[in-house]
């Protein structure tokens, strides 16, 4: 099953939220297989449902994991891997 990695941004998208979305994308082809991103805008109703008030808001696996700014690489991986079970 895959781990989905959700970010959540403006439109048109600010310079974090580009950054937050390059960053999961560049974690996601370094992990391989089994990691999904997507964009959301902050006002979708998938922004709603986890209550979005602050961008970029990244959401791995339906948890909030970061709000506010682009996750670092590491970090991000490191959330990715634990929720993959590695």
């Amino acid at each position: 099953m895959d781990i989905v990695v959700k970010v959540f941004g403006t439109e048109p998208p600010c310079a974090k939220c580009n950054a937050a979305y390059k960053t999961a994308k560049k974690v996601s082809e370094r992990i391989g297989g089994g990691v999904v991103v997507e964009k959301y805008s902050a006002l979708s109703e998938e922004g709603d449902e986890y209550g979005i008030m602050m961008t970029p808001t990244v959401v791995v696996d339906g948890e909030v994991v970061v709000v506010g700014k682009a996750p670092s690489e590491k970090k991000l991986e490191a959330i990715i891997r634990s929720k993959m079970g590695a």
